[in-house]
Protein backbone atom coordinates (compact mmCIF):
# COMPACT_ATOMS: atom_id res chain seq x y z
CA UNK A 1 0.00 0.00 0.00
CA UNK A 2 1.54 3.21 -0.79
CA UNK A 3 1.42 6.70 0.82
CA UNK A 4 1.89 8.91 -1.33
CA UNK A 5 0.59 12.97 -1.58
CA UNK A 6 1.62 14.56 -4.99
CA UNK A 7 1.88 17.76 -3.98
CA UNK A 8 0.32 20.46 -6.99
CA UNK A 9 -1.22 23.87 -7.99
CA UNK A 10 -0.78 26.39 -10.67
CA UNK A 11 2.84 27.80 -11.42
CA UNK A 12 4.04 30.20 -9.16
CA UNK A 13 1.87 29.02 -5.78
CA UNK A 14 4.77 28.20 -3.03
CA UNK A 15 4.46 24.18 -4.17
CA UNK A 16 8.16 23.93 -4.21
CA UNK A 17 8.67 26.09 -1.46
CA UNK A 18 6.64 24.19 0.86
CA UNK A 19 8.43 20.85 -0.05
CA UNK A 20 11.62 22.26 0.52
CA UNK A 21 10.26 22.88 4.12
CA UNK A 22 8.72 19.24 4.55
CA UNK A 23 11.92 17.57 3.27
CA UNK A 24 14.69 20.47 3.90
CA UNK A 25 15.39 18.99 0.43
CA UNK A 26 16.90 22.42 -0.87
CA UNK A 27 15.18 21.83 -4.31
CA UNK A 28 15.34 25.83 -5.94
CA UNK A 29 12.19 27.42 -5.98
CA UNK A 30 11.80 30.24 -8.54
CA UNK A 31 10.04 32.96 -9.84
CA UNK A 32 8.32 31.48 -12.98
CA UNK A 33 6.33 28.77 -14.62
CA UNK A 34 7.36 25.52 -14.83
CA UNK A 35 10.42 25.72 -12.50
CA UNK A 36 9.25 21.94 -11.31
CA UNK A 37 9.18 19.86 -14.40
CA UNK A 38 10.59 16.50 -13.31
CA UNK A 39 8.75 15.74 -9.67
CA UNK A 40 10.79 16.14 -6.78
CA UNK A 41 9.87 13.27 -4.24
CA UNK A 42 10.80 13.50 -0.18
CA UNK A 43 10.54 11.06 2.37
CA UNK A 44 9.31 12.85 5.94
CA UNK A 45 8.75 11.94 9.51
CA UNK A 46 5.29 11.94 10.77
CA UNK A 47 5.43 13.90 14.13
CA UNK A 48 4.27 11.49 16.50
CA UNK A 49 4.12 12.61 19.87
CA UNK A 50 3.18 9.55 21.37
CA UNK A 51 6.10 7.34 19.92
CA UNK A 52 8.34 9.80 21.67
CA UNK A 53 6.41 9.09 24.90
CA UNK A 54 6.12 5.34 24.79
CA UNK A 55 9.47 5.64 23.60
CA UNK A 56 10.72 7.23 26.92
CA UNK A 57 8.14 5.30 29.30
CA UNK A 58 10.11 2.19 28.00
CA UNK A 59 13.33 2.97 28.08
CA UNK A 60 13.85 2.40 24.38
CA UNK A 61 17.42 2.04 22.98
CA UNK A 62 15.88 2.40 19.48
CA UNK A 63 12.91 4.34 18.27
CA UNK A 64 11.16 3.86 14.76
CA UNK A 65 8.37 6.66 13.71
CA UNK A 66 6.38 5.89 10.47
CA UNK A 67 6.81 8.43 7.13
CA UNK A 68 4.91 9.78 4.26
CA UNK A 69 6.05 9.91 0.68
CA UNK A 70 5.36 13.68 -0.99
CA UNK A 71 5.68 14.87 -4.82
CA UNK A 72 6.47 18.20 -5.81
CA UNK A 73 4.61 18.21 -9.31
CA UNK A 74 5.00 20.66 -11.87
CA UNK A 75 2.74 23.24 -12.14
CA UNK A 76 -0.24 23.41 -14.53
CA UNK A 77 -2.09 25.94 -16.80
CA UNK A 78 -5.47 25.75 -18.28
CA UNK A 79 -5.96 23.63 -21.32
CA UNK A 80 -3.38 21.15 -19.36
CA UNK A 81 -5.85 17.94 -20.25
CA UNK A 82 -5.10 18.67 -24.57
CA UNK A 83 -1.59 19.49 -23.49
CA UNK A 84 -0.71 22.74 -22.60
CA UNK A 85 2.34 23.94 -20.89
CA UNK A 86 3.61 20.37 -19.04
CA UNK A 87 -0.19 19.41 -19.11
CA UNK A 88 0.76 15.63 -20.33
CA UNK A 89 3.41 15.06 -17.79
CA UNK A 90 2.09 16.72 -14.93
CA UNK A 91 -1.55 14.50 -15.16
CA UNK A 92 0.83 11.59 -15.82
CA UNK A 93 2.55 12.56 -12.36
CA UNK A 94 -1.02 12.78 -10.63
CA UNK A 95 -1.62 9.23 -11.63
CA UNK A 96 0.89 7.96 -9.96
CA UNK A 97 -0.08 9.55 -6.44
CA UNK A 98 -2.53 8.60 -3.82
CA UNK A 99 -3.78 11.53 -2.46
CA UNK A 100 -3.78 15.19 -3.54
CA UNK A 101 -2.65 18.21 -1.46
CA UNK A 102 -3.54 21.31 -3.79
CA UNK A 103 -1.69 24.17 -2.82
CA UNK A 104 -3.74 27.94 -3.21
CA UNK A 105 -1.93 31.05 -3.47
CA UNK A 106 -3.90 33.53 -0.92
CA UNK A 107 -0.90 35.85 -0.28
CA UNK A 108 -0.31 39.17 -2.27
CA UNK A 109 3.03 39.90 -3.87
CA UNK A 110 3.60 42.30 -6.96
CA UNK A 111 7.34 40.37 -7.04
CA UNK A 112 5.50 37.15 -7.34
CA UNK A 113 3.86 36.60 -10.82
CA UNK A 114 0.61 34.94 -11.12
CA UNK A 115 0.38 33.11 -13.88
CA UNK A 116 -3.32 34.27 -14.43
CA UNK A 117 -2.35 38.02 -13.27
CA UNK A 118 -4.64 37.96 -10.20
CA UNK A 119 -4.86 36.40 -6.95
CA UNK A 120 -8.31 34.83 -6.78
CA UNK A 121 -8.09 31.47 -4.63
CA UNK A 122 -11.97 29.73 -6.23
CA UNK A 123 -10.67 30.57 -9.93
CA UNK A 124 -7.44 28.80 -9.20
CA UNK A 125 -8.99 26.06 -7.78
CA UNK A 126 -11.71 25.06 -10.40
CA UNK A 127 -9.26 25.89 -13.03
CA UNK A 128 -6.91 22.66 -11.87
CA UNK A 129 -10.08 20.78 -10.83
CA UNK A 130 -11.65 21.24 -14.53
CA UNK A 131 -8.45 20.19 -16.26
CA UNK A 132 -8.83 16.61 -13.97
CA UNK A 133 -11.88 16.38 -14.76
CA UNK A 134 -11.79 16.74 -18.64
CA UNK A 135 -8.36 14.37 -18.62
CA UNK A 136 -10.76 12.48 -16.61
CA UNK A 137 -13.81 12.74 -19.82
CA UNK A 138 -11.03 11.71 -22.19
CA UNK A 139 -10.16 8.56 -20.16
CA UNK A 140 -13.95 7.62 -19.82
CA UNK A 141 -14.78 8.24 -23.80
CA UNK A 142 -12.07 5.98 -24.76
CA UNK A 143 -12.97 3.21 -22.27
CA UNK A 144 -16.65 3.97 -22.86
CA UNK A 145 -16.36 3.24 -26.65
CA UNK A 146 -14.84 0.32 -26.66
CA UNK A 147 -17.21 -1.12 -23.83
CA UNK A 148 -20.48 -0.60 -26.13
CA UNK A 149 -18.30 -2.15 -28.75
CA UNK A 150 -18.04 -5.46 -26.15
CA UNK A 151 -21.95 -5.07 -25.26
CA UNK A 152 -23.11 -5.30 -28.99
CA UNK A 153 -22.52 -9.03 -28.22
CA UNK A 154 -25.62 -9.36 -25.04
CA UNK A 155 -22.93 -9.59 -22.70
CA UNK A 156 -24.44 -8.37 -19.27
CA UNK A 157 -21.25 -7.35 -17.75
CA UNK A 158 -20.51 -5.39 -21.01
CA UNK A 159 -24.08 -3.60 -20.70
CA UNK A 160 -23.55 -2.60 -17.08
CA UNK A 161 -20.17 -1.50 -17.13
CA UNK A 162 -21.39 0.51 -20.44
CA UNK A 163 -24.44 1.96 -17.94
CA UNK A 164 -21.67 2.87 -15.32
CA UNK A 165 -19.70 4.68 -17.84
CA UNK A 166 -22.47 6.53 -19.18
CA UNK A 167 -23.48 7.62 -15.64
CA UNK A 168 -19.82 8.83 -14.70
CA UNK A 169 -19.68 10.33 -17.99
CA UNK A 170 -22.97 12.82 -17.42
CA UNK A 171 -21.30 13.46 -13.47
CA UNK A 172 -18.10 14.50 -15.02
CA UNK A 173 -19.83 16.51 -17.78
CA UNK A 174 -21.87 18.42 -15.59
CA UNK A 175 -18.63 19.61 -13.69
CA UNK A 176 -18.74 17.24 -11.07
CA UNK A 177 -15.49 14.95 -9.73
CA UNK A 178 -15.74 11.20 -10.00
CA UNK A 179 -15.56 11.20 -6.26
CA UNK A 180 -19.44 12.30 -5.94
CA UNK A 181 -19.74 8.98 -7.49
CA UNK A 182 -20.57 6.41 -5.28
CA UNK A 183 -20.18 2.59 -6.80
CA UNK A 184 -22.82 0.24 -6.30
CA UNK A 185 -21.73 -3.29 -5.88
CA UNK A 186 -18.35 -4.87 -6.71
CA UNK A 187 -18.62 -4.93 -10.71
CA UNK A 188 -18.67 -0.28 -10.49
CA UNK A 189 -16.17 -0.39 -7.57
CA UNK A 190 -13.73 -2.57 -9.79
CA UNK A 191 -14.30 -0.73 -13.16
CA UNK A 192 -13.53 2.53 -10.77
CA UNK A 193 -10.80 1.51 -9.46
CA UNK A 194 -8.90 0.28 -12.99
CA UNK A 195 -10.41 3.27 -14.48
CA UNK A 196 -7.56 5.31 -12.52
CA UNK A 197 -9.50 8.24 -12.93
CA UNK A 198 -7.71 11.51 -11.46
CA UNK A 199 -10.70 13.20 -9.57
CA UNK A 200 -11.32 9.56 -7.96
CA UNK A 201 -8.10 10.83 -5.21
CA UNK A 202 -9.02 12.41 -2.51
CA UNK A 203 -7.95 16.44 -1.89
CA UNK A 204 -6.92 18.49 0.38
CA UNK A 205 -6.47 21.92 -0.27
CA UNK A 206 -3.32 24.17 1.61
CA UNK A 207 -3.95 27.71 1.77
CA UNK A 208 -0.43 29.36 1.49
CA UNK A 209 -0.54 32.79 3.10
CA UNK A 210 2.57 35.39 4.21
CA UNK A 211 3.47 35.47 7.39
CA UNK A 212 0.99 37.65 8.96
CA UNK A 213 -1.95 35.43 7.86
CA UNK A 214 -0.55 32.36 9.16
CA UNK A 215 -2.19 32.05 12.53
CA UNK A 216 -5.52 33.64 11.60
CA UNK A 217 -5.81 33.50 7.11
CA UNK A 218 -7.38 36.08 5.79
CA UNK A 219 -10.29 36.82 3.14
CA UNK A 220 -8.62 34.76 0.19
CA UNK A 221 -9.07 31.99 2.95
CA UNK A 222 -12.50 31.77 3.72
CA UNK A 223 -13.19 32.10 0.20
CA UNK A 224 -10.97 29.23 -0.11
CA UNK A 225 -12.72 27.08 2.52
CA UNK A 226 -16.24 27.60 1.38
CA UNK A 227 -15.31 26.45 -1.92
CA UNK A 228 -13.54 23.88 -0.63
CA UNK A 229 -16.67 22.88 2.06
CA UNK A 230 -18.84 22.75 -0.81
CA UNK A 231 -16.90 19.70 -1.87
CA UNK A 232 -16.60 17.97 1.10
CA UNK A 233 -12.61 18.82 1.34
CA UNK A 234 -10.55 20.19 4.23
CA UNK A 235 -8.23 23.26 3.92
CA UNK A 236 -4.84 23.44 5.96
CA UNK A 237 -3.69 27.41 6.06
CA UNK A 238 0.26 27.24 5.67
CA UNK A 239 2.55 29.97 5.30
CA UNK A 240 5.44 28.73 3.46
CA UNK A 241 8.04 31.32 4.05
CA UNK A 242 7.74 30.67 7.52
CA UNK A 243 7.91 26.89 7.41
CA UNK A 244 11.00 27.18 5.23
CA UNK A 245 12.58 28.88 7.84
CA UNK A 246 11.90 27.01 10.73
CA UNK A 247 13.12 24.12 8.66
CA UNK A 248 16.76 25.86 9.16
CA UNK A 249 16.02 26.46 12.89
CA UNK A 250 17.21 23.95 15.31
CA UNK A 251 14.65 22.41 17.81
CA UNK A 252 15.14 25.08 20.21
CA UNK A 253 15.42 27.79 18.28
CA UNK A 254 11.80 26.27 16.54
CA UNK A 255 10.04 26.83 19.78
CA UNK A 256 11.11 30.59 20.27
CA UNK A 257 10.32 31.08 16.96
CA UNK A 258 6.67 29.55 17.23
CA UNK A 259 6.06 31.48 20.46
CA UNK A 260 7.08 34.70 18.99
CA UNK A 261 4.75 33.69 15.98
CA UNK A 262 2.12 32.97 18.11
CA UNK A 263 1.82 29.19 16.76
CA UNK A 264 1.77 26.18 18.65
CA UNK A 265 3.33 23.74 15.89
CA UNK A 266 4.63 24.19 12.61
CA UNK A 267 2.03 24.29 9.88
CA UNK A 268 3.85 21.50 8.25
CA UNK A 269 2.85 18.99 11.13
CA UNK A 270 -0.76 20.20 10.51
CA UNK A 271 -0.10 19.32 6.97
CA UNK A 272 1.57 15.76 7.40
CA UNK A 273 -1.38 14.54 10.14
CA UNK A 274 -4.18 16.06 7.52
CA UNK A 275 -2.49 13.86 4.37
CA UNK A 276 -2.01 11.34 6.88
CA UNK A 277 -5.80 11.45 7.73
CA UNK A 278 -6.73 12.00 3.84
CA UNK A 279 -5.18 8.60 3.05
CA UNK A 280 -7.46 7.09 5.84
CA UNK A 281 -4.61 6.00 8.14
CA UNK A 282 -3.63 4.82 11.80
CA UNK A 283 -0.97 4.06 13.56
CA UNK A 284 -0.26 1.27 16.11
CA UNK A 285 3.37 0.79 18.19
CA UNK A 286 5.17 -2.18 19.27
CA UNK A 287 6.57 -1.19 22.51
CA UNK A 288 9.68 -2.26 24.21
CA UNK A 289 13.23 -1.94 25.68
CA UNK A 290 14.95 -2.88 22.33
CA UNK A 291 12.51 -1.30 19.97
CA UNK A 292 9.50 0.82 20.42
CA UNK A 293 8.55 1.50 16.39
CA UNK A 294 5.26 2.85 14.68
CA UNK A 295 3.07 0.87 12.25
CA UNK A 296 1.13 2.63 9.45
CA UNK A 297 -2.30 0.63 8.13
CA UNK A 298 -5.42 1.36 6.66
CA UNK A 299 -8.15 2.23 8.88
CA UNK A 300 -10.65 -0.91 9.24
CA UNK A 301 -7.27 -3.24 9.54
CA UNK A 302 -7.73 -6.42 11.16
CA UNK A 303 -5.42 -8.04 13.99
CA UNK A 304 -3.45 -10.25 11.17
CA UNK A 305 -3.52 -7.77 8.51
CA UNK A 306 -1.71 -5.22 10.81
CA UNK A 307 0.64 -8.17 11.87
CA UNK A 308 1.67 -8.86 8.48
CA UNK A 309 2.62 -5.10 8.26
CA UNK A 310 5.70 -6.02 10.85
CA UNK A 311 6.28 -9.57 9.15
CA UNK A 312 4.54 -11.85 6.60
CA UNK A 313 4.95 -14.87 8.88
CA UNK A 314 3.17 -12.89 11.71
CA UNK A 315 0.46 -12.64 9.49
CA UNK A 316 0.35 -16.70 8.44
CA UNK A 317 0.95 -17.74 11.86
CA UNK A 318 -1.42 -15.50 13.79
CA UNK A 319 -2.52 -16.71 16.89
CA UNK A 320 -3.73 -13.86 18.98
CA UNK A 321 -2.91 -9.99 19.69
CA UNK A 322 -1.95 -8.49 22.75
CA UNK A 323 -3.16 -5.44 23.08
CA UNK A 324 -3.16 -1.89 25.26
CA UNK A 325 -4.93 0.79 24.08
CA UNK A 326 -2.15 4.08 24.11
CA UNK A 327 -4.27 6.08 27.01
CA UNK A 328 -4.30 2.92 29.41
CA UNK A 329 -0.27 2.33 28.58
CA UNK A 330 0.59 5.93 29.96
CA UNK A 331 -2.03 6.00 32.30
CA UNK A 332 0.19 2.59 33.89
CA UNK A 333 3.50 3.55 33.26
CA UNK A 334 4.24 0.45 31.90
CA UNK A 335 3.04 -2.64 30.15
CA UNK A 336 3.29 -4.61 33.27
CA UNK A 337 0.89 -2.78 35.46
CA UNK A 338 -1.33 -2.48 32.57
CA UNK A 339 -1.23 -6.31 32.94
CA UNK A 340 -1.74 -6.04 36.34
CA UNK A 341 -4.83 -4.09 36.15
CA UNK A 342 -6.24 -5.97 33.50
CA UNK A 343 -6.38 -3.36 30.64
CA UNK A 344 -4.35 -5.62 28.44
CA UNK A 345 -7.07 -7.74 25.90
CA UNK A 346 -6.48 -10.46 24.04
CA UNK A 347 -7.97 -10.12 20.95
CA UNK A 348 -8.33 -12.39 18.04
CA UNK A 349 -8.52 -12.56 14.14
CA UNK A 350 -11.63 -10.23 13.65
CA UNK A 351 -9.98 -7.64 16.10
CA UNK A 352 -10.18 -4.27 14.15
CA UNK A 353 -6.80 -2.61 15.15
CA UNK A 354 -7.95 0.83 16.79
CA UNK A 355 -5.32 3.82 16.03
CA UNK A 356 -2.99 4.12 19.18
CA UNK A 357 -3.12 0.75 20.09
CA UNK A 358 -0.17 -1.03 21.72
CA UNK A 359 0.00 -4.42 20.25
CA UNK A 360 2.35 -7.44 20.85
CA UNK A 361 1.78 -10.88 18.62
CA UNK A 362 1.20 -14.37 19.30
CA UNK A 363 1.71 -16.47 16.26
CA UNK A 364 3.17 -20.04 15.13
CA UNK A 365 4.78 -20.80 11.51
Amino acid sequence: MGFRCGIVGLPNVGKSTIFNALTAAGIEAANYPFCTIEPNVGIVAMPDFRLDTLAILAKTKVKIGTQMEFVDIAGLVKGASQGEGLGNQFLGHIRQVDAIVHVVRCFEDENVVHVDGSIDPERDREIINMELILADLDTIDKRLKKTLSQAKSGDKVYKAQALFLEKLHAVLDGGQTARSVEADGDLERDLLRDLCLLTTKPVLYVANVAEEDAVSGNPLVRALEEAALREGASVVVISGNIEQELSLLSPEEQKEFLVDMGMSEPGLNRLINAGYELLGLITFYTVGEKETRAWTIAKGTKAPGAAGKIHSDFERGFIRAETIAYEDFIACGSEAVAKDKGLMRSEGKEYVVADGDCLLFRFNV
